[in-house]
């Protein structure tokens, strides 16, 4: 038996075959041992004559002429030699270090930013609140037990109506759902004040007889909650005092307000709110349609009692509805991530004309819980619409009362009407 290895015919390692080579194909040959490897040819292309030694391949180096002698260009599919795959260090732990990295650069930005707004917002929340910024009462936040809270709106100044409440809105909400409420109740409600007491007036009376014309703004502002409970039937544990002076800087600060005039209007609206100043009046015409307002245009839109030429838009109901819809609108720009440049403007804005027995992170908590866009969103106002009756005091004053002094009724309409 040969100990030469056998090939194909088509084997490049073949440089020609004999005529043993022929005898001898077809063969198994086995066995061989060392002799065979070192007889055996390690593959070659092009094949090798036997004797011959290559040189291996030189790629030609493309030269040419020029005055100061040759130039060397490397071709163009030259490449610098590169380190090996194995050398290359892993992707994902270069990912890795580069997230690690970003992580870094962007916690020290938050921490020293902190530094600067920290600091404000609790100086911030302590001057809005009754209670330290970062206490919380809001475990049932994430129950179902509604939450309510009422925004009473009111001129300031130092005149003698500086403490009537122009705006009473309660906010009901339900935080596992986010199912809101706004609850109006007119001004010219008549009711006693203060409660169980026998004696009557307006319900914008409350505040003021209870904070001794302001000197008290807790005492003054739970009575009034306390009034709002009795005549809604909602239990209104919180609440929240804006000075529509501060309110008109708010909405400024945060570059206005978007507002759907769904009727339009003209109004006999005072010059300023204290007539020692100014006893004189201007006339203001809301026009039907969206409209961009500054502060004191929303101020007025939402305002506006004496109506020249829609009387449906002279009604307590009708100014419930135009309150509500600018609460909304400047909530909602308060959330939006345009405001934001306008944090700190907001900030002095809001300290000034803000009071509330909730604390900054409760308030807060509160505010992105409820969804004022949801289109279930339910706006109740007391009305002679629904379940009021007008009414003179005895000096001659324009009153609304229960209809047929059934106040059970009044409480039976706001808990159906509530979004559940």
């Amino acid at each position: 038996m040969s100990d030469k290895y056998q090939y194909g015919s088509d084997d490049p390692t073949v440089r020609s075959f004999s005529q043993e080579h022929h005898q001898n194909q077809g063969k198994l040959v086995l066995g061989g041992g060392a002799q065979g490897a070192q007889k055996r040819q390690p593959y070659q292309y092009p094949p090798q004559a036997p004797g011959h030694d290559y040189a291996p391949p030189v790629q030609q180096s493309h030269v040419r002429q020029s005055p100061g002698g040759p130039v060397y260009t490397p071709p163009a599919s030259a490449q610098r030699p590169g380190p090996s795959p194995r050398n290359q260090p892993p992707k994902k732990g270069r990912i890795r270090r580069i997230g690690c990295l970003s992580l870094l650069v962007i916690l020290a930005v938050l921490i020293i930013a902190s530094l600067f707004v920290v600091p404000r917002v609790l100086a911030f929340g302590s001057a809005i609140s009754t209670k330290a910024p970062l206490t919380t009462e809001t475990g049932f936040m994430s129950t179902g037990d509604r939450v309510n809270l009422l925004v009473m709106g009111y001129g300031g100044g130092d005149h003698d109506g500086a403490n009537l409440m122009d705006s009473l809105v309660t906010i009901s909400m339900i935080p596992s759902t986010q199912h809101t409420s706004l609850v109006s109740v007119p001004r010219d409600l008549w009711v006693q004040v203060p409660p169980q007491s026998g004696q009557y007036g307006k319900i914008n009376t409350v505040y003021q007889v209870g904070s001794n014309n302001g000197k008290d703004r807790v005492a003054g502002a739970n009575m009034a909650a306390q009034k709002i409970s009795e005549i809604t039937g909602l239990d209104v544990k919180y609440w929240m005092m804006v000075d529509f002076n501060g309110f008109r800087k708010l909405i400024d600060a945060v570059g206005g307000v978007d507002i759907n005039v769904p009727e339009g209007f003209t109004a006999n609206y005072p010059k300023n709110d204290d007539p020692n100043i100014d006893a004189s009046w201007i006339k203001v015409t809301f026009k039907k349609g969206y409209q961009h307002m500054n502060g004191e245009t929303a101020i007025r839109y939402s305002r506006a009692r004496y109506v020249l030429d829609n009387p449906a838009e002279g009604t307590d109901f009708a100014r419930s509805v135009r309150q509500q819809t600018v609460i909304k609108a400047t909530l909602a720009k308060l959330k939006s991530a345009s405001t934001w440049p306008n944090f700190y403007g907001a900030m002095d804005a809001l300290e000034k004309s803000v009071y509330t027995n909730m604390s900054l992170t409760d308030l807060g908590l509160f505010t992105m819980k409820m969804d004022m866009n949801d289109p279930k969103t339910a706006r109740i106002g007391l009305s002679t619409q629904n379940v009021l009756a007008e009414g003179t005091a005895d000096d001659g004053a324009y009153i609304l009362t229960a209809r047929e002094n059934n106040w059970d009724l009044v409480k039976q309409y706001v808990q159906d009407q509530l979004y559940k």
